[in-house]
């Protein structure tokens, strides 16, 4: 018997050691900007396509107090609630004290300055596609904002999922920590498109269903999805007759600008606070994120 235990006591310390090596943070110990000039009115534009203040501005801001990322935001998901964090430039309930190297490690590992894993409701899978001068000019933009000191709340999460350092196995599965790779058989404009929807926009995190674990399907890519926050289903973004098949690029270009479909109506729901971000936009962005959007593989909507 005394065997036995001994065995299972091995046993179960070599899985709590695997288990420590798997989900270990991995950081990026510098980085390396080769040059690169930060320019915080480049980081405007990042901040636009990915509508940063769409979820980290207070709840109900409107006008220049969208500029004011003082989060508090909360998100009801089927894995408990996500409250969105200050990330304005106050140094202590904000990311003010955050060093060039924090903030990439926060927006391509998805990882504290402490080490500590974030949960993928910050969409770092997909902004782990942006360049780093883009990351660097972001960050440039974000420190000419208004700082808040609001404090925002700590999730509201189900067991296993409060359990952070489990997200280190999630990582295994869904952040691969590649880079932006532009298409070479398809054109610039096509490619520039691609990248403001794959990576900053994070379109797919909306537009694309989920696995049990919560990770995106890459097979249905843009093709629609339910909604996570409850009843309804985010529309399919594809050329496919579900989606996008009868919108030209000029359509898709318009309405990102005006908020104005082909057949009249307007935009509503969540996509309004996207639409007046893609609005700020250069008419070039728009146009090759329309380009990309009319060029990708037609999928249906998935049941």
């Amino acid at each position: 018997m005394r065997g036995i235990a001994v065995f299972v006591a091995v046993i179960a310390l070599a899985g709590l050691l695997g288990f420590g090596l798997l989900t270990r943070p991995n950081p990026l110990p510098a980085v390396d900007a080769g040059g690169h000039i930060a320019s915080a009115e480049a980081g405007k534009t990042m901040f636009y396509a990915g509508g940063c203040a769409s979820c980290h501005a207070a709840p109900g801001a409107k006008d220049d107090a969208k500029l004011v990322l003082a989060g508090g935001l909360e998100l009801k998901t089927p894995f408990g609630t996500f409250v969105v964090p200050n990330i304005s430039p106050d140094p202590t309930a904000g990311i003010g004290s955050w060093t060039q190297t924090d903030f990439v490690n926060a927006m391509v590992k998805g990882l504290s300055p402490g080490g500590q894993h974030y949960y993928p409701a910050f969409p770092y899978a997909s902004y782990q596609r942006m360049s780093l001068p883009d990351l660097i000019d972001l960050k440039a933009f974000l420190d000419t904002l208004p700082a808040s000191s609001n404090v925002a709340a700590d999730h509201d999460l189900k067991f296993p999922f409060s359990f952070r350092r489990g997200l280190g196995l999630w990582k295994l599965l869904y952040l691969d920590g590649e880079a932006f790779v532009p298409d070479s058989s398809k054109s610039e404009v096509f490619n520039r498109g691609k990248y403001l929807v794959t990576g900053p926009g994070h379109c797919g995190e909306c537009h694309t269903k989920r696995d049990p674990f919560g990770g995106t399907d890459g097979s249905a890519l843009l093709a629609g999805a339910p909604l996570l926050e409850g009843k309804g289903f985010v529309p399919n973004l594809t050329p496919h007759s579900d989606g996008l098949k009868s919108w030209s690029q000029t359509d898709i270009a318009y309405y990102l600008e005006t908020g104005f479909t082909p057949d009249y109506d307007s935009v509503g729901g969540a996509m309004v606070a996207v639409q007046e971000n893609m609005a700020q936009l250069s008419a070039d962005d728009r146009k090759a994120i329309a380009t990309f959007l009319r060029e990708i593989p037609a999928l249906p909507k998935p049941q």
